[in-house]
């Protein structure tokens, strides 16, 4: 059975046992219906949502999932129709023969709230106590009161804003090569609809992370895994790709990769630039994590459209990992006529970004705080991975990480050849511990088992200890 109808069988179960429930009841945990229903989280996860969207039940952080107060609800008709038109749009014969696909659960499962008695290793977001609230709320306040903030910004962004940005991000740019979007996924989406027809080859790093996938099917894309090494994406196999599929988009992450924790130095950087320009293909730069480095990373190498004049590299930059998962605020930087395609996609895709958030971000990022935020974040960074590490090691040995990366927020973790990576999440969850199987970041099966391990979204470092050691009776032969 797969996910899909799994998570509708889950549930139908559950909704009709919770609408005859008074408003406030509390809804079994997730590791309590793993446990009942025999599937894994993220099958979990998606029936939830599928009852949240039903307005039957809500989250709230910290305390749980409860049953919504009742109101009245129109009884839907005979709907089974649309089963048969979504498989025939699905299926319809194309030119290219490829379809778009908008299955995503490992992005559903990376979104879901585990509950107040789950330990949560899986988000990618940062924990409350990590997030830089006062400021947020500061930032926030004084962008309210300004008159402009209420009106239509220009399509590529504030102006203010994109000038930061270009300075962020370096290499020479200018107003004019950067472009304001609703955060890193949708401009990871947006350039790939701009860049790519349905059913053309896209190269992808194996593994990777999730929401590229996912971005890349729902733009009718067909991925090329290229193997990584300890410092990223193989150039030779990379050039072996390219030759072969004639693709003319590479998507990679320059530093601390996700899930692997791997960087690329500047020679490879250089390299992989190079096979991209000689094969007239773009690099699309996931720089998610430029502002996660750890107080003890030492210098990192720029990105690499800092040293792109040829317009090879389009480059993604956030501040929602270092910030907050609400303050849904990127940028696109290009050079050259591709940034007409990508401000045209933008515009059909959301329009604009509303000016208030923009206007949030610009107030954050140039006050005195920001800088110290970030230096604070950069030390309780290092203490986390330091803890994490120092578990890890100790209950799965210390072959177990290939990479110990001194940034990002997560650690790509071995398993033992015996266990199956989703089985062991799974595993996990009941004894009240959320961790990422690693089947999650690859295009096709891996015979490695692994499992990714964040430790940002935990209440504090001695969660996230405890959380790793209570993981060690999973390893017992089963």
């Amino acid at each position: 059975m797969n996910h899909d109808s799994s998570a509708q069988v889950v549930a139908a179960v559950l909704a009709k046992e919770i609408e005859d429930q008074p408003a406030g009841t509390r809804i079994a945990t997730h590791r309590a219906l793993v446990r009942r229903f025999g599937v894994s989280a993220t099958t979990v996860s998606e029936a939830l949502a599928q009852l949240a969207a039903r307005g039957l039940i809500a989250s709230r952080p910290g305390a749980g999932t409860f049953r919504t107060e009742t109101r009245p609800v129109t009884r839907p008709g005979d709907t089974s129709w649309q089963e048969a038109a979504l498989e025939l749009t699905h299926n319809i014969d194309s030119a290219t023969g490829t379809t778009r696909r908008y299955k995503a659960p490992a992005l559903l499962g990376a979104l879901a709230s585990p509950g107040p008695d789950v330990v949560d290793l899986n988000g990618g977001y940062l924990h409350p106590g990590l997030q830089p609230l006062a400021h947020l709320g500061t930032a926030l306040s004084r962008a309210a009161r300004r008159p402009e903030a209420w009106n239509r910004p220009p399509a590529g962004g504030v102006p203010e804003l994109r000038d930061w940005f270009a300075a962020d991000i370096g290499g020479g740019l200018g107003r004019h090569d950067i472009l304001v979007c609703g955060g890193g996924q949708s401009a990871l989406a947006t350039t790939l609809r701009a860049l790519g027809q349905p059913g053309d080859p896209v190269v992808i790093e194996s593994p990777t992370y999730p929401g590229t996938m996912a971005a890349a099917h729902a733009a009718g894309l067909r991925t090329i895994p290229v193997p990584l090494d300890a410092e990223g994406m193989r150039p030779d196999y990379l050039d072996d790709a390219l030759t072969r599929t004639r693709a003319r988009v590479v998507i990679v992450q320059p530093l601390f990769q996700n899930p692997s924790g791997a960087s690329l130095p500047a020679h490879r950087q250089q390299a992989i630039r190079d096979i991209a320009r000689r094969h007239g293909a773009f690099v699309v730069e996931d720089d998610f994590a430029r502002h996660l480095g750890h107080a003890d990373a030492g210098p990192t190498p720029p990105p690499l459209i800092a040293d792109d004049p040829d317009g090879t590299v389009v480059h993604i930059r956030s501040l929602t990992k270092v910030a907050s998962p609400n303050l849904r605020v990127g940028a696109l930087a290009a050079r050259g006529p591709v940034m007409a395609r990508l401000r045209s996609a933008h515009v059909v895709d959301t329009m604009f970004v509303p000016a208030p958030l923009q206007y949030t971000v610009l107030e954050l990022v140039t006050a005195p705080a920001w800088r110290r935020s970030l230096a604070a974040l950069a030390t309780a960074l290092e203490h986390r991975r330091k803890v994490a590490v120092a578990a890890v090691t100790a209950t799965f040995g210390p072959d177990a990480l290939t990479v110990r990366p001194r940034g990002g927020y997560h650690l790509w973790v071995s398993l033992p050849g015996h266990l199956d990576g989703a089985e062991f999440a799974a595993a996990a969850l009941v004894g009240g511990v959320a961790v990422t199987p690693g089947d999650h970041y690859y295009p096709v099966d891996s015979s490695a088992p692994h499992f990714r391990l964040s430790y940002v979204g935990a209440p504090s470092a001695a969660d996230v200890d405890d959380a790793v050691r209570r993981l060690a009776p999973l390893l017992a032969e089963g």
